[in-house]
């Protein structure tokens, strides 16, 4: 059940992984991402708790400032 659980949020990206992809995302298309989606193929693991906020990531361990 540990390993489970440990295997879960290994697979899940980080917030600072999430920033980091709208980043690279708007280097390479000039253009910021509309919708959390667009940044799959710029970061590994599952970034649907994420969504885009002013340009930041906003969802699990992001800050709110």
């Amino acid at each position: 059940m540990l390993t489970e659980r440990a295997s879960t949020v290994a697979d899940q990206a980080t917030c600072r992984a999430v920033d980091s992809a709208i980043v690279a995302y708007t280097s390479v298309n000039s253009a910021q991402p509309r919708a959390i989606a667009d940044l799959q193929p710029y970061v590994k693991g599952d970034i649907s708790a994420y969504c885009i906020v002013r340009g930041a990531a906003a969802g699990p361990g992001c800050s709110d400032g």
